[in-house]
């Protein structure tokens, strides 16, 4: 019954939001993802019979990949919600690569799988009640339900309850997240760390590093960039030779960082410079406009300036960067993330508002390190192994 009643009124949702999808879908941001997710343009059903892993952006399709690559390519079925995480899924099987449609059209479109693993917090209900339903182990991988996020579950706890219903393992990131998980109504919830620090990826080419001081502003924000641009400022009158590669979180914010950092450049008189046109970080100030090169900056860099925690945004994963040890500077607001950073030693948090001070002096600033962890990878592929 609930099925049936939950069925209805997203389906209702979705006509009613029809005419504003339609007029959304020919924006950059959304040109392919609307269409695919909410009218299964170019979107057939993924093969039965495999391993379907869904996730929801960029961030989280890196985190799985490693999951995803010990299973044979023939029974990887993967899909996303966003243009960034379908475009990065696509690395890893270009044919079996989908958007995740929107709730009702679920009915249609989904066929059967032997093991649906979601990361997450991607709690959709049709996508484990049919998934369970047309005879898939069901599995939530990384769960994690953050402070600030809390209350909010906790409202809906009725709504929860119904939906772990058809969860049948659970992969918690800590034991805060599982207490709060099984208060939601989750089963057999294990806690096994964070996957993101069970596998981290190398570099996939090598830049030259450019002389100087390298600054890599990391996975940045609206409101955050301003405020990391007047701390370089700071820091390039002590060190001329410094500089800095700037990679916005959002590709789509790509052309309004660009504007911004030419305005900021030229009051400066420095040289910047499109990674798109150089092919290289030799300019004093360089915008990455292009995905997936994130790892291969950090590579190089002398100090990393992790966006998403200067606005209340959550943070992101600083695990890839302390790979290397070098110094980290982030923001106060990063609680999507305290269980990985609690495997970090080293990361310095400051206030927005004291960034130039700490940037000024970057040779008082702790080298970051990873803990070492058990690789909780291999507990999760050998349950999955099990439903095969």
């Amino acid at each position: 019954m609930f099925t049936c009643c939950y069925t209805l009124l997203t389906a209702v949702a979705w006509l009613a939001a029809l005419p504003i999808l339609f007029l959304f879908s020919f924006r950059k941001k959304y040109c392919s993802s609307i269409p695919a997710r909410f009218f299964l343009w170019r979107n057939p059903p993924l093969k039965p019979e495999g391993v379907w892993f869904h996730v929801c952006s960029f961030g989280e399709a890196r985190a799985v990949a490693p999951l995803v690559e010990r299973f044979d390519p023939d029974i990887r079925r993967l899909s996303a919600t966003t243009q960034t995480g379908f475009e990065s899924l696509q690395s890893l099987s270009a044919e079996q690569s989908r958007y995740l449609p929107f709730d009702p059209l679920l009915w249609f479109w989904m066929k059967p799988q032997k093991a649906l693993v979601v990361m997450e917090a991607e709690l959709w209900y049709l996508l484990f009640a049919l998934a369970k339903r047309r005879g898939a182990a069901t599995f939530l991988v990384n769960a994690r339900i953050s402070d600030r996020s809390w209350p909010r579950y906790r409202r809906f706890a009725w709504f929860y309850r119904r939906l772990f219903a058809h969860v049948d393992r659970v992969f918690a990131q800590s034991e805060a997240d599982r207490k709060r998980l099984e208060a939601l109504g989750a089963r057999h919830v294990t806690v096994v760390g964070n996957i993101k620090l069970g596998q981290i990826p190398s570099p996939t080419r090598d830049f030259e590093k450019p002389e100087g001081y390298l600054v890599c502003a990391a996975s940045t924000h609206e409101g955050e960039e301003g405020e990391i641009l007047q701390a370089y400022r700071e820091l390039k009158m002590l060190r001329p030779e410094a500089k800095m590669v700037l990679v916005p979180r959002h590709p789509e914010r790509f052309e309004k960082v660009w504007r911004m950092m030419r305005s900021f450049a030229k009051l400066q008189e420095w040289q910047i410079a499109r990674f798109s046109e150089s092919g290289n970080l030799m300019a004093d100030l360089t915008l990455m406009d292009r995905m997936g090169e994130l790892i291969n900056c950090y590579a190089v860099s002398d100090l990393v300036v992790l966006g998403g925690a200067f606005e209340p945004i959550g943070g992101h994963n600083a695990a890839e960067a302390a790979q290397f040890g070098i110094p980290i500077i982030t923001g106060p607001h990063y609680f999507n993330q305290k269980d990985l950073f609690a495997g970090i030693e080293g990361i310095t948090i400051v206030e927005r508002e004291k960034l130039a001070e700490t940037l000024r002096y970057p040779k008082l600033l702790e080298r970051s390190r990873l803990k070492l962890t058990e690789n909780p990878l291999e507990l999760i592929e050998k349950e999955l192994r099990n439903v095969l």
